[in-house]
């Protein structure tokens, strides 16, 4: 690539806002030199970034009399080559000199330009195409002052391992409040983010178009929020007490993405308001920050307890002083927007590594360090609540250069246990714990490898994967001690009022999970994540498995969303059935006895169970007529959740329990217009609510087009139903055709398909199931490419509904061609195969699980133009069709992929 062409990529990055989370910075490990100012090159790579008068390079260079200035450069070099593709320089913050612009230049020759760096210290990013270097210089061709230098230069690699690869940026301008944490591990029981946008969907918690941070909740997870950190200093124009009990508007601060770095387990900001660089990162229970102050500064370390959060609302703070350098105490939240217990109890313990020198309340918190705020509602209609700032300021007296630490733990169930949870990390170490971080995050997302494909595809899986381990979240101490809100109160709505909190404990042992979960719905995740973790995560889909389990051992039902140890009853159904019934089918439940898990399906598939919560009369209809009366999605749903059972119950031999739900799963049909031929709601006389394909009635967040091929049991009869195999095939395809000019995307119950909500999930699969898995291997590309392949904050996951992983697991089953179409709950599990995108995919398999060590899928003539497979081997032998079953890949081996431009095999 000439000189021309790099520049031109630059200037496109930089004036078109090319976005991409930062990898590692390798300048640290590089040899330093330059033209003058030898003995403080040294500091441009010693991580000490914009603090003032110290840590920066200043060079000899002097402005003559007429101005002219002898312009100095300075010089990286490393022992081996290094594949980079991002600068980020940083001139001295102090004003006798600026450096304003000059040009990088690597070993080959090549220069890019620099232009407009801030006069301040802030950042300017540079960024290019992937290219490696053992060398790098930076020649200064433009400033003003005498012994201009620089603060930093940081040299960032390209993607080398999994953490790298990820982008938490993308779709954050359409996400969740739970959608962006990066101070978080796998399902870890701390959830902490920046917050830039105050609300709960839609763009809310960190939304990279929002450029003020107002705070540092603790807690990201479904319908729970809360534990604010916000560091101030009086420089920044902070006046303490007064700003702080004002809230975010009065303590927020700007940022820039320019030197910003996201990655799971890591963050880096800077605010620009108060001079400080944030970083944080965690153990699995403990956030750990780090704090450096750029100027001298009186500063404020705000422990925000009240107010709202995004998804609930801070209300009745209690802190007490331990030490001075820990405090500890609780408050409740409120106000969830989809139900769950009304007051939830969190209890927290923040540690510093230096004495404070005071402990000052503000807001509503009174000078006993208790307040007793209550919530009121923010607009009539809404749940969401206001109530008054109400906390505590840890205050010091810090000078420039200087670093402060703290870490805070929460707990569900007790001060103690808050306190024990933050033994979880002894000691302060930053950089031990940021690469203990990073060492588990790259273990899990690195059980699936990729070569070959798109570089942005390789970023898109590694995000996918990190988006399926990320957003529900643990709920049990390190003692084993869980929250239980599931007995008591009273149930309005989705809501229960005044559940009392039991702390229950778990064994951890076989007949116990190891961890409870707080979790949005399992709602049709047997299309997405019982799938994915099942193939590279059985420990987590047994865990999950036990989790639900133990809820129904709790309070008596099998939870659907559940949210801080109590119920929600969000969406519908009893999803948890699809995951347990996974877990059996494929050898995977380890953690209970499979006959408590069908005695309690059993229970909650019956009258007063969550397959029809609040709705025994319908079910008492459906299961003597076939179907939920007004509502065909509820109809197809609880039959596979019934054929799901079924089908483990026939298994373990319990033949009556078998029959009677496979009886149940088959009533269906009742709802199938002859006419329309599609799924269509009936009222209880028999009458069908309407006929309209694309109308919302009678189904849940979805419509007849997107619902009825979600009819995973049983697409052999509906094909029969529909005339056939061809005629089913050949009425999807048009579905499929009339969505793509819209990239498959539609909203709750629009559109003829919708990738961007689960009901339609697994309808560019179903073409395989009759018939003609050539459509399956087309249309799977072309959703995957069209709904998910973007890598950009507005796009990535079809923009609507990305329930905690579930398009992201889809969006990566997509990439590497593996699929069950019932989520692998029937009697023989097995996986669909599509067309890879990538030449070769590597899934290591968990051998306390697996036989096998890995699995490998290995892609011939693979390109965006090759989508058919021609021929299908398993470790050498040919398959006939394009299937494999599990206990096929248990054994673990080599599947071998050849691709084409047109069909090819028929067989399935």
């Amino acid at each position: 690539m000439n000189r021309i062409t790099i520049l031109a990529t630059i200037v496109c990055a930089l004036c078109c806002g090319s976005v991409r989370a930062s990898t590692y910075n390798v300048a640290p490990n590089a040899r330093v030199k330059a033209s003058s100012g030898q003995s403080t090159a040294q500091f441009v790579n010693d991580g000490v970034v914009r603090v003032m008068g110290q840590g920066s390079w200043k060079s000899d260079a002097k402005m003559k009399f007429w101005g002219e200035i002898d312009f100095p450069w300075i010089e990286l070099e490393w022992d081996s080559e290094q594949e980079i593709n991002k600068v980020i320089i940083y001139d001295r913050p102090e004003a006798e000199s600026t450096c304003s612009g000059g040009e990088l230049i690597f070993d080959d020759g090549e220069r890019v330009l620099v232009r407009a760096i801030p006069s301040n210290g802030a950042p300017r990013e540079i960024t290019f195409p992937a290219k490696r270097t053992r060398r790098l210089r930076f020649e200064i061709t433009d400033g003003d002052g005498n012994d201009m230098g620089l603060s930093e230069i940081e040299v960032y690699t390209t993607p080398s391992d999994p953490v790298s690869a990820v982008d938490p940026y993308i779709e954050t301008t359409r996400g969740r409040y739970f959608f962006f944490a990066t101070g978080s591990q796998p399902f870890g029981m701390i959830s902490a983010a920046p917050l830039t946008r105050n609300k709960n969907q839609g763009g809310g918690g960190y939304n990279y178009n929002s450029t003020e941070v107002l705070g540092f909740p603790q807690i990201h997870a479904w319908m729970l929020s809360g534990l604010d950190l916000m560091p101030t200093t009086e420089d920044g124009g902070f006046d303490f007490p007064s700003d702080a009990a004002k809230g975010e508007q009065a303590w927020k601060s700007s940022f820039t993405h320019e030197g910003e770095l996201v990655q799971p387990g890591y963050h880096r900001l800077y605010l620009e308001r108060y001079n400080t660089w944030v970083e944080q990162t965690c153990t699995d229970r403990v956030s750990l920050y780090r704090l450096t102050y750029t100027r001298d500064a009186q500063a404020h370390v705000l422990l925000n307890l009240g107010g709202y959060v995004s998804t609930s609302t801070m209300v009745n703070a209690h802190v007490t002083r331990i030490t001075d350098r820990r405090v500890e105490g609780y408050f409740d939240t409120t106000g969830r927007l989809w139900g769950g217990p009304d007051m939830v109890r969190m209890f927290f313990a923040v540690e510093f590594e230096k004495p404070f020198d005071s402990i000052t309340p503000f807001g509503d918190m009174d000078s006993l360090l208790v307040s007793d705020a209550k919530a009121v509602p923010r607009n009539d209609g809404w749940s969401y609540a206001d109530a008054p700032v109400a906390g505590v300021s840890a205050d010091y007296t810090m000078k420039a250069g200087e670093e402060l630490l703290l870490k805070m733990a929460v707990s569900y169930t007790s001060e103690e246990n808050a306190r024990e949870n933050l033994t979880e990390l002894p000691s302060f170490d930053f950089e031990a714990t940021r690469l203990a971080s990073r060492s588990e995050w790259n273990e899990m997302l690195g059980r699936i490898e990729v070569k070959g494909g798109l570089a942005d595809d390789r970023v898109k899986l590694y995000t996918d994967l990190w988006h399926t381990l990320l957003g529900r979240h643990k709920l049990d101490d390190l003692s084993g001690d869980y929250p239980d809100y599931t007995q008591g109160g009273v149930v309005e709505g989705t809501h229960v009022i005044g559940a009392p909190l039991r702390v229950r404990r778990l064994e951890r042992k076989p007949g116990s999970p190891l961890h409870i979960y707080n979790s949005d719905a399992l709602w049709l995740t047997m299309w997405n994540l019982n799938i994915l973790w099942g193939l590279a995560y059985p420990e987590v889909l047994d865990d999950f498995a036990g989790a639900f389990l133990q809820y129904s051992l709790n309070g008596g039902l099998l939870a659907r969303g559940p949210c801080a140890g109590g119920y929600s009853w969000i969406m519908s159904g009893c999803p948890a059935t699809s995951l347990i019934t996974s877990a059996y089918q494929q050898g995977l439940m380890k953690r209970y006895d499979p006959s408590i898990a069908l005695r309690e399906m059993v229970r909650n598939h019956e009258a007063g169970g969550m397959l029809a919560y609040g709705r025994d009369e319908d079910l008492a209809f459906y299961e003597k007529h076939g179907y939920v009366p007004g509502a065909a999605g509820l109809t197809i749903q609880w039959a596979f959740e019934d054929w799901a059972l079924a089908e483990m119950a026939q298994k373990m031999g319990k033949r009556k329990i078998a029959n009677r739900f496979h009886r149940r799963a088959a009533g269906w049909e009742a709802s199938f217009h002859p006419e329309v031929k599609l799924v269509l709601p009936r009222d209880k006389e028999g009458n069908w609510v309407h006929t309209d394909p694309l109308s919302g009635q009678g189904y849940v967040e979805a419509n007849a087009w997107q619902a009825t091929f979600g009819l995973s049991h049983a697409i052999p009869r509906l094909a029969e139903l529909m005339g056939g195999g061809d005629s089913l095939c050949a009425r999807l395809n048009h579905a499929f055709e009339m969505a793509s000019g819209s990239d498959f995307m539609a909203g709750y119950g629009n559109g003829y398909m919708s990738y961007s909500n689960q009901p339609g999930l697994s309808n560019a699969h179903v073409f395989a199931h009759a018939g003609r898995p050539d459509l399956t291997q087309y249309w799977v590309r072309r959703v995957r490419r069209q709904a998910y392949g973007g890598v950009t904050p507005d796009k990535g996951y079809g923009g609507h509904d990305e329930d905690q992983g579930q398009m992201a697991a889809l969006s990566a089953l997509m990439s590497i061609g593996l699929f069950s179409i019932d989520g692998g709950s029937g009697g023989s599990p097995c996986f669909d195969i599509t067309s890879p995108i990538f030449d070769e995919v590597t899934i290591r398999l968990n051998r306390d699980y697996y036989e096998g060590g890995e699995f490998r899928i290995v892609v011939h003539d693979n390109s965006p133009r090759n989508c058919f497979i021609q021929r299908l081997t398993l470790n050498g032998q040919e398959l006939e069709g394009c299937q494999i079953t599990h206990d096929q890949y248990r054994q673990g081996g080599t599947l071998e992929i050849w691709l084409g431009p047109t069909a090819g095999k028929t067989g399935f």
